[in-house]
């Protein structure tokens, strides 16, 4: 069946014909393929045309699409019972190895996504601190539970949406928002609230809004100030843990925050989403204590035997080093193939995590410093790319990412798709 007759399906039965806003293209130019398959580095879609994916399902792809041992845990799961309702063994031997990686953390409970972690821990975050404040960032995007659906990136930054409607004030009253990169701002929110601030939550990595690379001196400033006022730091690591380092940013970072949450990479392109912390904190959670969260399908046992598969791939030798050396290779062809048809830009680089950034001046480190033309540039150029086989985010918000699957050979397919496309954007344009 062709793209555009699934489309037109697709529109009858579904907002927008899509399950996930970004997914519509409404960023970029033209109508989204529908995908059929993939396999390592590559997707299919319904039309049979191939590309390099660099969006690896926007980041649990670590190992690649349909990887033999992530599939041979899932298929060994599956014909033992897809879902039980109780606990299981591979979900104590998940929390086993996260706990590994995350000292910080002493327990950890299992939900079905990153948002559903978020929504979780700020929960946890109030019940333990008795304190109703929230301190988030902006552009920084943690799930669209109601109470951080303030100034977040993603489909809020593609659409220009401060947030959802939908969302009584009243939810949103005790969420205070400070741009990233600014103690001086934060500062004063805590001089002025600090005393009912819960929560700080950032992603130490913000990822959803451009790859907006933070100081660790502004990290370390946020737990100095959350230690001093008695506020907790949640650092959303959905996307980043075992993605940049297997700790994370926790770990590259050396900034210890309270609470962690992930999603993601833990799941191996399974849904999943977990939050972490120490005992005294984790004890608050239900059964143990007054602090309620439940879920039918957490810890499920096809999601968690992924999730094991995937960690004990990536406790490879050498597993992280191969990751940063693709990165570096695909950014610094990324860099040349803009400095060789003069377009404005550069590349934001963090491990396997990239952001094609089209604009003059240096790397933005705040939302509100990514000029508005980026996006118009990103828009006319993603087509192209697609047309040259490269699978890239339909917004120029969203990151790119690479898998251990991704060798010099599709590096080299994403460099040369670049050059080409922008050729064809700079012919378009009379340049």
């Amino acid at each position: 069946m062709t793209g555009e007759s699934l489309l037109k399906r697709a529109l009858t039965v579904m907002p927008g014909g899509v399950s996930s806003p970004v997914r519509a293209f409404g960023a970029v130019e033209g109508d989204p393929p529908f995908l059929a398959s993939g396999s390592g580095p590559r997707v299919t879609d319904a039309e049979g045309a191939s590309y390099v994916d660099l969006v690896g399902s926007w980041g649990p792809l670590i190992l690649g699409h349909a990887h033999p041992v992530v599939v041979e845990a899932v298929e060994k799961a599956v014909r033992a019972g897809m879902t039980f309702g109780a606990t299981c063994e591979a979900e104590v031997d998940l929390a086993e190895r996260i706990l590994s990686a995350f000292p910080c953390g002493e327990k950890v409970r299992f939900v079905n996504s990153g948002t559903e972690a978020v929504m979780s821990a700020i929960r946890l975050a109030r019940g333990a601190t008795g304190r109703s404040g929230i301190v988030k960032f902006e552009g920084c995007y943690h799930g669209h539970s109601d109470a951080l659906l303030v100034k977040g990136g993603s489909g809020l930054a593609t659409f220009g949406t401060p947030s959802s409607s939908g969302v009584p004030k009243e939810v949103t009253g005790s969420t205070f928002v400070a741009p990233l990169d600014d103690e001086d701002s934060f500062d004063q929110i805590m001089d002025e609230k600090g005393d009912d601030i819960a929560v700080v939550v950032i992603e130490p990595l913000p990822a959803n809004a451009g790859l907006l690379i933070q100081r660790e001196e502004f990290l370390a400033h946020l737990r100095e100030r959350c230690t001093e006022k008695g506020s907790l730091l949640l650092f959303d690591e959905v996307i980043t843990g075992f993605r940049v380092a297997r700790g994370g940013m926790t770990e590259r970072t050396g900034v210890t925050p309270d609470l962690v949450t992930l999603g993601k990479v833990i799941g191996g392109g399974m849904p999943v989403g977990a939050y972490l912390g120490p005992s005294d904190l984790m004890d608050h959670v239900a059964p143990l204590g007054p602090v309620y969260q439940a879920g039918t399908l957490s810890g499920n046992p096809v999601a968690m035997a992924a999730g094991v598969a995937t960690l004990d791939e990536l406790d490879r030798p050498e597993t992280y080093e191969d990751l940063e050396k693709a990165g570096s290779s695909l950014a610094a062809g990324w860099e040349q193939a803009l400095t060789d048809h003069a377009v404005p830009g550069s590349v934001a680089r963090l491990g396997s995590v990239l952001w094609l950034y089209l604009a003059e001046g240096p790397l933005p480190r705040a939302f509100h410093l990514i000029h508005d033309d980026a996006a118009q540039a990103y828009a006319r150029l993603h087509r192209e790319l697609l047309n040259q086989g490269t699978w890239m985010a339909p917004s120029a918000f969203e990151v790119a990412f690479l898998s251990l699957a991704h060798g010099q050979e599709e590096i080299n397919a994403a460099i040369d798709s670049l050059s080409q496309a922008l050729a064809a954007v700079n012919t378009q344009e009379g340049r």
